[in-house]
């Protein structure tokens, strides 16, 4: 064709077309010419068969010419070596054939255009005749042309009944047009001929107007608006679209029959026939035939159908009023099925619409739904009117579209959630204020709807399986069996709802789930997924609000099994609450780092690197070779920027991507993702994790997501009994009338047993000292040691004195850690419930019941001692009403009481160092050891003290962590002394080690405490040193003692 001759080659090319064909040629066309904007390019030709083309450059020769394709502009640039650049432009799009007016054809026919006439012709599909159908051809009379007359009497009749004192309503006809009144005229002949009206003398009557059909035919309709109002509602039920899907589980074969006019097919009752009169421009008229438009007759008709169908309903057939579906798994079923649907038909008298039954089908139409193998899938007539459908502009509207999008509500995840704000603005005394948050809901439900999943249908009763999630928008839950989808639900929360507790949410979730599809998990086993763990135990719980009580009744009603299923996994896409995330601003703003500056910066700074002084430092190892400088000459590996150690532009790009405004601080792993995309140097993932991980900001603001620091230390086991002992008060009870608002709780280490106390809060510490002297000293002698908190009465000098004198040394807890005196705080939990139930059971004030209380706790078994408290002191259990018999049973004299007591206390220390190794054991799988050097820069954890300092207005945006902090000493094996600014004097400075993180950087910091605030009224270390003076003011009734007290205080004098 080109006239040019084609030499042999000596091995053949295998190319691949763009529709991956596959063609080969073994010869070539060498010295060829194109020419593109006055150039001419030499290249190589392989003859193949193209098609249409003529002609088709491939990649390699683009490449060698450095072509550039504009897609969004057509174009490709080429440039050429003297700096000019040819733009070849693509073939333009024809103009679009469009419809002009006759007068503008007139005009170009009269310039001399040229003009074909075509002729169009609506081609329809042969319709299918009576006779091509098996089955249906044998019952030719159930598809009757039109209905002979009047209709038999049947089971049911229908009939009009008013409510009590209901007087007869008479409108004035609606105004007509010309062609509306002839076709009155001409419908009101046929209904005559056909025996179903009859001229009227009732005083009722009701206007008559005219719908347009689709295919421009009017039906008459009569306005029985008044009429229905006077109507006693007719309550049949009729079946939900839900149910009736149902039974088409494990279906194949489908027909649908549609019956004629099938209202008129059921004759009313006579009293009632005056009722249905009409009022037209020809005459007063009134219905023989149920008419269209009665409030009652779907109600009645349906009935009817039920009973007509009633021995096959829901075997192989389901009604819908006048719509019938016959389903069969097999073709031979379907055979049987739809003879003896038609046999009944013909047996009734009921006759049915030819043109729109359909027969033998493998996917069927029904309801708005299109049912097939699969599944059920939304009717695709219906997502072509979604897709057209405008904007609303009136409450109204936006009602209208929330209707037809809530019929298929059962195939969107979350319509509730999703539709929210557009159901807001069909409220009540709601502004309309269509807003970007109206229009993305609105977009959203369109696209949802018109790429709707298909949904299985249930195969029997079993393996279903529920996931159900709740948030602040509202509940949602997904039904599947067998890893299909059987159905989505969600609603909006209620006003009331919204106060509810997540746990109360995510119960409701579950309970809505079991409601609203009871009819698929009533009496089976059923299996529900929950995210929130608490869940998977509510039948074990004992304490429930009255709300939990009435759900749990529900639930035992159900055999289900709820179980705990991860937010991260679970199939409601938090459902509610987990929005898809979009990628970080950070990544856009990555495209803006390359600049020019920086670009001129990293070439500049490639040049010095690349020299043989500087070579070795960059660690390269031969890749140097590998680097290929782009269009503006800079270094780059694999497209990737190679940024060189020389100059210190990696700092420079690693303060960019990470703390920049477009930027916040990302982890290491999401810090190296975006980055590697533009820039490349040797160990680039290693420099990333080192330079995040010496952030200090992260470091005081990033949650940890690691166990806590510091294994389980517990204090020696006491060699005796009342050795070693802890104290602690409970505080803020109800004031008693004996004035006591405060129990003082002293356990011994060993036997476990307990004193509890009642005393007055403002007991001063020389008071406790008499009190602890009477009930402890004088009748277990002193301890050797005493474990209590930080309380101001512990930490006092005159205390601390007092203790000195006895001998007994003083542990005080660590700061904010008291699991330090975890022993006094388990007592304390027990006591607390004990007193609960004393006060519920036994009435009066609590500090009457405090010594049945103790008794109680004393004579009660202790897990870890294998034995009460009591038979653990004494060496024998205490008389009580339940077992005094046993108790005096045995008689022992003094040396075998002596030798029991010791045998028990060995066989106790055993017991508690055996529960010890276990409680550790426990304890420490969820922790980590941890330990710092003196000098070393650690970081304090804020949590444990929000109650202390206040960090200005942030709020829940307070750092995690301040510092760092110097460690000035080890005390004991987890707790460390802290050197802390002054501006934290309030704060007692030693600390456990779960408290403290090893800090990013060990160089000392200019710490900004601005805006840290200790409490005032909070005094952690306040330690009286001497009494400096005092006096005695004496009143007409008392004297009171005023001390004047030195304090080693080290916020002030």
């Amino acid at each position: 064709m080109l006239g040019l001759t084609a030499s042999k080659l000596d091995i053949p090319y295998s190319i691949e077309l763009a529709n991956g064909k596959l063609v080969e040629a073994n010869e070539v066309i060498r010295g060829c010419v194109i020419e593109l904007g006055e150039r001419e390019f030499a290249l190589d030709l392989l003859p193949v068969q193209l098609g249409s083309f003529d002609v088709v450059v491939g990649m390699d020769w683009l490449s060698s010419n450095k072509a550039e394709i504009v897609c969004h502009e057509k174009v490709v640039r080429i440039p050429t070596d003297d700096g000019e650049t040819i733009v070849v432009h693509g073939e333009k799009r024809e103009t679009p054939l469009r419809i002009i007016s006759c007068l503008k054809a007139r005009k170009c026919l009269q310039k001399g255009c040229a003009a074909f006439l075509a002729h169009i012709v609506d081609k329809k599909a042969a319709e299918p005749k009576i006779e091509d159908i098996p089955v249906v051809r044998e019952y030719p009379e159930v598809f009757s042309e039109d209905l002979p007359g009047l209709p038999p009497q049947r089971q049911v009749e229908f009939r009009i009944d008013l409510v009590p004192g209901a007087a007869p309503v008479a409108k004035a006809p609606y105004r007509l047009a010309p062609s509306e009144m002839q076709e009155l005229s001409t419908q009101l002949q046929e209904l005559l001929d056909k025996g179903f009206i009859r001229p009227s003398f009732s005083p009722w009557g009701a206007p008559v107007l005219f719908v347009k059909k689709k295919d421009g035919s009017f039906r008459m309709c009569i306005d029985y608006r008044e009429l229905n109002k006077l109507t006693i509602k007719n309550r049949y039920p009729l079946p939900r679209i839900d149910d009736l899907f149902d039974q088409l589980q494990g279906s194949s074969f489908y027909s649908k029959i549609d019956l004629r006019s099938g209202y008129h097919q059921l004759r009313i009752q006579e009293e009632s026939i005056p009722k249905t009169t009409f009022r037209t421009r020809y005459g007063h008229y009134e219905f023989l035939v149920m008419p269209f438009g009665l409030t009652n007759a779907p109600a009645v008709f349906m009935d009817l159908m039920n009973r007509v169908c009633k021995p096959y309903l829901d075997k192989f057939v389901i009604v819908f009023i006048d719509d019938i579906l016959i389903y069969s798994k097999t073709k031979a079923e379907h055979e049987q099925h739809l003879r003896a649907i038609l046999e009944l038909l013909k047996k009734e008298q009921l006759y049915a619409k030819f043109s729109k039954c359909e027969f033998w089908l493998r996917e069927v139409q029904f309801l708005g739904h299109v049912v097939n193998g699969d599944g059920i899938h939304v009717d695709p007539t219906k997502i072509e009117a979604i897709k057209d459908w405008e904007t609303p502009k009136t409450p109204t509207e936006i009602r209208q579209f929330l209707g037809l999008a809530g019929y298929y509500r059962r195939f969107i995840e979350n319509f509730s959630k999703i539709a929210q704000p557009l159901t807001l603005l069909t409220q009540k005394d709601k502004k309309f204020d269509w807003g970007i948050k109206q229009e993305e809901a609105f977009q959203i439900l369109k696209d949802k709807l018109c790429n709707a999943p298909i949904l299985a249908l249930p195969e029997g009763t079993d393996d279903f399986v529920v996931y159900c999630d709740a948030s602040r928008q509202g509940l949602g839950c997904v039904l599947m069996q067998r890893q299909k989808v059987i159905a989505y639900a969600s609603r909006q929360l209620k006003i009331h709802e919204k106060n509810y507790t997540t746990h109360d949410l995510e119960l409701g979730a579950v309970v809505f789930a079991l409601k609203i599809w009871r009819h698929y998990l009533y009496g089976t086993k059923c299996t529900i997924f929950t995210d929130h763990k608490s869940l998977q135990h509510i039948f074990n719980q004992k304490e429930l609000n009255m709300r939990q009580r009435r759900w749990v009744e529900l639930l035992n009603d159900y055999d289900c099994e709820i179980k705990y299923h991860p937010g991260k996994a679970n199939v409601v896409a938090d459902a509610l609450s987990r929005k898809e995330r979009i990628k970080p601003i950070r990544v856009r703003a990555l495209e803006m780092i390359i600049q020019t500056d920086l670009s001129l910066r990293i070439r500049a700074t490639q040049k010095e690197a690349l020299k043989e002084r500087n070579l070795e430092e960059e660690y390269l190892r031969g890749m140097e070779k590998l680097l290929v400088p782009n269009r503006e000459g800079t270094l780059c590996f694999e497209k990737r920027i190679w940024v060189p150690l020389f100059g210190g532009l990696r700092k420079v790009i690693f303060d960019e991507a990470h703390k920049s405004r477009y930027s916040i601080h990302p982890g290491a792993n999401k810090m190296y993702q975006d980055l590697k995309d533009y820039y490349w140097w040797p160990r680039m993932k290693g420099d990333v994790a080192v330079y995040v991980s010496t952030c200090l900001t992260c470091a005081k603001v990033k949650a940890e997501y690691q166990k806590p620091s510091g294994l389980l230390q517990q204090p020696e086991i006491p060699k005796w009994k009342w050795e070693q002992i802890s104290m602690d008060f409970i505080t803020k009870l109800p004031r008693t009338p004996r004035g006591h608002d405060t129990i003082w709780v002293i356990v011994d280490h060993l036997t476990k047993s307990s004193h509890f106390l009642p005393i007055r809060e403002k007991d001063n510490t020389s008071k406790l000292a008499e009190i602890y002297m009477r009930e402890i000293v004088t009748r277990h002698g002193v301890p050797l040691s005493i474990i209590s908190d930080r309380d101001g009465r512990f930490v006092s000098r005159i205390w601390q004195s007092f203790q000195e004198a006895f001998g007994s040394k003083l542990n005080l807890s660590t700061a904010f850690h008291p699991q330090t005196d975890g022993q006094s705080e388990r007592t304390i939990q027990t006591l607390e419930d004990m007193l609960r139930a004393c006060v519920m059971d036994l009435g009066g004030s609590w500090d009457k019941h405090l010594p049945l209380v103790e008794f109680s706790y004393n004579n009660s078994y202790h897990t870890s001692i294998g034995a009460a408290p009591f038979e653990a002191l004494y060496g024998r259990k205490c008389r009580s009403p339940l077992c005094w018999a046993d108790a005096g049973d045995r008689q022992l004299v003094g040396p075998e009481v002596v030798q029991e007591t010791t045998d028990k206390i060995a066989q106790i220390r055993d017991r508690i160092s055996a529960a010890r190794d276990r409680q550790k054991a426990y304890a420490d799988r969820s922790r980590k050891p941890l330990e710092f050097e003196v000098g070393e820069m650690v970081l304090l954890k804020v949590s444990p003290w929000k109650g202390v300092a206040r960090f200005g207005k942030r709020g829940k945006l307070n750092p995690r962590y301040i510092g760092p902090f110097k460690i000035l000493e080890r005390i004991g094996l987890v707790a460390y002394k802290l050197d802390l600014p002054a501006e934290l004097n309030g704060v007692h400075d030693t600390f456990h080690v779960s408290n403290l993180k090893k800090s990013p950087t060990q160089v000392t910091v200019a710490i900004p405490t601005d805006e840290i605030h200790v409490d005032d009224t909070l005094h952690f270390v306040e330690e009286p040193v001497e009494v400096t003076d005092w006096k005695v003011n004496k009143t007409r009734r008392s004297s009171v003692k005023l001390v004047k007290v030195r304090w080693n205080a080290r916020h002030g004098p």
